[in-house]
């Protein structure tokens, strides 16, 4: 690829912007096509050679805004990983499990690449391939403010673009080989990974997050295996049971082993590490830790299954939660964030490996307070977005009810299932688009043999319901031997 002819004084202002590298943003299943295609064309590049996109980023209008200012045969790239735009694809259901491709810094200087300082279509937007058009881009604002901290200004000059002409080869885009795919020397010879496959071993590990609700609401009556109690309670004894279950998962040839990292996060007003006695206060906790240091013990009544069926048993279990109500709002914008500042870290340190992604586990009984629908949803979606080598972290919503009378819906495929219900329509918006390998354990605890790809939610899930998501959601493929 042809450089520019000065190309060493553009590589001085990039420099100078703090830039060593560019982004693409596209959906997991795109990436087979970018791998067998030999890497990322326009979208009217794609469109005349005959390549599909199965899932495009952009939808029709920026492709007649493209057309309109001559600029449909470039590929966008940006200066920052979490550019806007990904999160408008993810709200309109254009993209539901994107990855963020990193491209050599080197594309922002071929001969025909452009720079524009905002959302290249916008009115306004200084276009253009030459040293004083990428002076122009605003790169302080590229550090150390969130893009929703912003004000417009600031945000319209954040979503500055990169174009590049036509086609950025696969050499140039530098984690495509961190995505389980193999690329081969002839790449129509490809066998795509299928996600959410890795195992869990001590070397690719996996991570659980199970955000609690412990608002006021949660002190309503419901029933855990015939057993009366507040929501609060219910929710604190399948959350501990759950985490009993993990913990029990890593125990191989006398040793817990260090399969998984675990945080509970608490929440009403504030957001806070759930757990209580030794480990309070704590965020993650190895199995090896919970195993050692259980906060008490309580008897309650099991259901096991026997040759004679389901049975209800009394059984002493380890507890690690304990059940709060004294919450007097619900805060889901405070959770989410501390979730992700949790997995920000994790994922900084897994990013490269091939690791199972981390599963969220969100269990409400309200509605949200003190934040806008699409607030709410951009802290979900910045969860979805991110992702490990095999997957991107998959975000269950549950939202729990003490009437029994409401038929519980879990794991929906279309959101006309919900039947009009706002709060349930924005829970399956706020949640993962499971893959098809999930319908298995779905058939298997839900009795559902329907096909397509579910949705982590589930809407009114009595305490019964809520236990079988839990085990959806909690994958079992760990290495027998590693």
């Amino acid at each position: 690829m042809n450089k520019k002819s000065n190309w060493q004084a553009y590589e001085q202002v990039l420099k100078e912007g703090r830039i060593h590298k560019l982004y693409h943003f596209t959906d997991r299943d795109n990436l087979e096509s970018i791998i067998r295609h030999g890497g990322l064309y326009s979208w009217k590049d794609c469109e005349e050679k005959g390549i599909k996109i199965t899932k495009p980023g952009g939808s029709d209008t920026s492709r007649s805004l493209d057309t309109r200012d001559g600029l449909e045969y470039y590929a966008r790239l940006s200066f920052v990983p979490d550019h806007p735009m990904m999160f408008v694809a993810m709200n309109d259901g254009r993209i539901s499990n994107p990855v963020i491709l990193e491209i050599d810094l080197e594309a922002a200087l071929w001969e025909d690449t452009l720079y524009a300082d905002r959302n290249m279509t916008k009115n306004g937007a200084n276009v253009g391939g030459s040293l004083d058009d990428l002076k122009a881009v605003h790169f302080g604002l590229f550090w150390g403010q969130r893009y929703f901290d912003m004000s417009d200004d600031a945000k319209m000059y954040y979503k500055a673009e990169v174009l590049v002409k036509n086609f950025i080869p696969l050499k140039y885009i530098k984690n495509i080989g961190n995505f389980g795919i193999p690329l081969p020397a002839q790449p129509k010879q490809l066998q795509a990974k299928i996600p959410y496959t890795a195992q869990i071993t001590r070397n690719t590990p996996t991570a659980f997050i199970f955000l609690v609700d412990h608002s006021v609401s949660m002190e309503q009556s419901t029933y855990l295996n015939g057993e009366e109690m507040t929501m609060a309670e219910a929710a604190a004894r399948i959350v501990n049971n759950q985490i009993n279950e993990l913990v029990l998962r890593c125990v191989k040839m006398g040793e817990t082993r260090h399969y998984y990292d675990i945080a509970v996060v608490g929440y009403g007003v504030d957001a806070y590490s759930g757990w209580q006695g030794e480990l309070e206060g704590r965020d993650f906790v190895s199995p090896e830790e919970l195993k050692n240091h259980p906060f008490t013990k309580i008897v309650m009544r099991k259901e096991t299954r026997t040759r004679k069926g389901v049975q209800v048993k009394e059984v002493e279990l380890v507890q690690w939660v304990s059940a709060r109500h004294d919450g007097s709002w619900t805060h889901y914008h405070k959770a989410f964030d501390y979730a992700r500042n949790l997995l920000d870290e994790w994922m900084m340190e897994h990013h490269d490996k091939d690791c199972y992604p981390p599963t969220v586990i969100h269990i409400t009984d309200g509605e949200y307070n003190h934040a806008t629908k699409d607030e709410v949803m951009q802290k979900a979606n910045e969860l979805k977005a991110m992702f490990t080598n095999d997957g991107n972290v998959i975000l269950f919503n549950i939202h729990f009810a003490g009437d029994e009378s409401l038929k519980p819906i879990a794991c929906p495929i279309e959101k006309r299932e919900l039947g009009g219900n706002p709060y349930g329509e924005d829970l399956f918006e706020m949640s993962s688009l499971l893959p098809e390998r999930y319908n298995v354990d779905i058939a298997r605890c839900l009795n559902d043999t329907r096909t397509g790809r579910h949705v982590a939610m589930g809407v009114f899930a009595d305490a019964t319901t809520l236990i079988k998501l839990m085990d959806i959601g909690t994958p079992t493929n760990i290495s027998q031997n590693q």
